[in-house]
């Protein structure tokens, strides 16, 4: 169950939200636990092992903090332990499968064979088990006492399966005591309808172009449509996130919880780095605190510095999925983001025009090693957009893009308004809560209907 689906829409949420307002606040906790632990079994109910590996992560996590605070001389072990086996839990079910792949074709005879699905959730509340250990280590934050509030913590619904990343200090107080306001919960809805609508109205219809490209496959299509593909994709993998990450916060705020931004207008940054700054905010804070941090950060000179943002960009695409793809895009944003500290940064800021000029040109190009997992074909894919490297700009079908752009003009252009700022500030600026009222409830009713006639997808983040 994704929050793009009817059932979603208008089954679970009209039934949790109406018990959840229901019951008094000492039963909140209870509520929130067992919807969110039906929201998961519901998308589970085809591998309920996954159902107990979330189970046995959340006892064992609840266990080890309370020892680590408990017996402080051997809080290291502790961690150590806690640590390494959300590793091998995302390392069996992430990534084995990869690695058993490549044994296959490199040793034939060995046909080893791996059927394990990939646990809905397990890179974002594997990274939330990890942070809550390492913070209660370093005593930031006291260890749970409650085994139902922890629960709570790791499971919230609206977080679980796409992030994003919270870590247990933000949400500690109001886990233990929160209040429900009206006005919250009705600005609450407002920003999980307009995630919704930015989901099934914009990233869903713009994503066909990119399905249909790799469909006909990237020997048979011109450089303007391997580029229109791209932009599309660009604008699928934003949209898609985006409208999960305000769906998400909108319902964390109709529960009496507050979760973290998780994108700040990155299609609007000079440099790639501020594109980092302003993407997956949670999980670049996450890597920053809990990895480049502790090897170092920028300490010890600057080779240590470039080692350091290798090690984290290495895990950020490893993180991501399992595939030489995802190993050659951290590399790449590591290459670009050294050469950007090292000297293009501070040009690119102080030209505006070039900044945009120059992310208009790299954001599309490091998507697609992000999007094309088959190395060989992403060669291809090169030779589209750069038709000087193998055959002409036309010379398959000349004006196959005319027929593309006719089709997907509007989603583009609704692409590039809504990566900026503008239609956020003129949603602000309406006053009058009628109007307000009638916008959302326009793209409510949109979103139903598209989600009727079956445009919905499943959210591209779910993969990684």
């Amino acid at each position: 169950m994704v929050f793009s689906s009817l059932q979603f829409v208008l089954i679970f949420v009209p039934i949790f939200f109406g018990c959840y307002y229901s019951v008094p606040d000492r039963f909140k906790n209870v509520v929130l636990l067992i919807g969110s632990m039906g929201f998961y079994l519901a998308g589970t109910i085809h591998n309920p092992g996954h159902f107990v590996l979330l189970l046995v992560s959340i006892m064992a996590d609840f266990a080890i903090g309370l020892a680590i605070e408990r017996y402080p001389k051997h809080k290291k072990v502790f961690l150590f332990f806690g640590v390494l086996y959300h590793l091998i839990c995302i390392s069996v079910f992430k990534y084995a499968g990869f690695v058993i792949g490549e044994v296959n074709r490199l040793v034939p005879d060995l046909n080893l064979v791996s059927d394990l699905a990939l646990p809905i959730g397990i890179s974002f509340y594997t990274f939330q088990g990890i942070s809550y250990l390492a913070d209660v280590y370093k005593g930031t934050v006291r260890a749970e006492k409650s085994l139902l509030d922890f629960a709570v913590y790791i499971s919230m619904f609206e977080q679980l399966i796409a992030g994003p990343i919270v870590t247990y200090d933000k949400v500690r107080m109001r886990l233990h005591r929160r209040k429900i306001k009206k006005s919250v919960v009705l600005k609450g809805v407002g920003i999980f309808v307009f995630g919704l609508g930015l989901k099934v109205l914009l990233a869903n219809p713009v994503g066909k172009l990119w399905t249909q490209v790799c469909a006909i496959g990237f020997e048979s299509i011109s450089t303007p449509l391997a580029w229109m593909a791209i932009a599309a994709y660009s604008f699928q993998i934003y949209f898609d996130f985006f409208g999960y990450s305000l769906m998400a916060i909108g319902l964390g705020k109709m529960l009496g919880f507050k979760l973290p931004k998780n994108f700040n207008h990155p299609y609007i940054s000079l440099t790639m780095t501020e594109f980092w700054r302003r993407w997956h905010i949670t999980l670049g804070s996450w890597f920053r605190e809990y990895v480049y941090i502790p090897l170092g950060g920028n300490r010890n000179g600057s080779l240590a510095t470039a080692r350091n943002l290798l090690v984290v960009w290495l895990l950020t695409g490893i993180w991501h999925g399992a595939g030489y793809n995802f190993i050659l895009w951290g590399v790449v944003l590591f290459l670009i983001l050294t050469i950007e500290k090292l000297f293009l940064a501070k040009y690119l800021n102080r030209h505006p025009v070039l900044g945009h000029l120059y992310m208009i040109l790299l954001i599309p190009l490091t998507w697609a090693i992000f999007a094309v997992d088959d190395i060989g074909q992403l060669g291809i894919f090169f030779t589209r957009l750069f038709p000087f490297f193998g055959q002409g700009a036309f010379q398959t079908f000349r004006l196959d893009f005319l027929k593309y752009l006719k089709l997907y003009y509007p989603f583009f252009i609704a692409g590039v308004l809504f990566s900026t700022r503008l239609p956020y500030c003129m949603m602000a600026k309406i006053k009058k809560p009628a109007v307000r009222r009638s916008v959302i409830a326009v793209i409510f009713l949109a979103s139903v209907y598209c989600m009727y006639r079956g445009f919905d997808d499943p959210f591209l983040y779910f993969r990684f």
